[in-house]
């Protein structure tokens, strides 16, 4: 099995679960997909960490550093970050908080980022596309420059479409559609 494959096995397996649910949007859904429990996983990181990286590439994204809002990216970042260390291609990871420290230095954005990096927005899953816009909005007003946004999952519920609407390019390891799909066949 390749590693879309055994990605979108791992996400209908352990992340993804029907009901009655409110998401972070606020929107109601039968639908829920909980990333995390994939993506902080040794072997959910392991796989997306490589995978990330071959779609980067494939879109012709060589970003300095790789990050987003907390929580949901963080892992994904620090899975991508150690993949291009064995790849010898070196990305930073950092985290966008959402709120600047009320202490220290203050900063929104925490870890090896610097003022003119090329960046790629990373999301565990897109549904309205608003923690991607909200991390590119820290990103460029810390001096970043945004190649385009790479999330796990694309709940394929409008977020992509807001986001292309804004100027940036989308790219999703995987699809709720083919989510659901795995799930049903097992």
């Amino acid at each position: 099995m390749d590693s879309h494959a055994t990605l979108v096995q791992m996400l209908a397996a352990r992340s993804a679960r029907r009901g009655t649910f409110t998401l972070a949007s606020g929107r109601q859904s039968d639908l829920y997909i909980d990333a995390r429990l994939t993506t902080m996983s040794p072997d959910g990181l392991a796989t997306i960490g490589p995978l990330a990286l071959e779609r980067m590439r494939a879109r012709g994204w060589t970003p300095d550093a790789v990050g987003g809002l907390t929580l949901g990216a963080d892992p994904v970042s620090y899975a991508i970050a150690h993949a291009s260390a064995l790849a010898r291609t070196p990305i930073r990871a950092f985290t966008v908080r959402k709120e600047a420290k009320t202490h220290g230095t203050g900063k929104v954005i925490e870890g090896p980022f610097t003022k003119g990096d090329t960046v790629v927005i990373i999301e565990d899953v897109i549904t309205t596309g608003g923690s991607a816009l909200k991390a590119i909005e820290a990103v460029r007003a810390a001096g970043g420059v945004v190649l385009g946004v790479l999330a796990v999952v694309d709940r394929e519920e409008g977020g992509r479409n807001a986001l292309e609407a804004a100027g940036f390019a989308v790219e999703a390891l995987a699809g709720a559609r083919e989510i659901v799909a795995a799930m049903q066949a097992t």
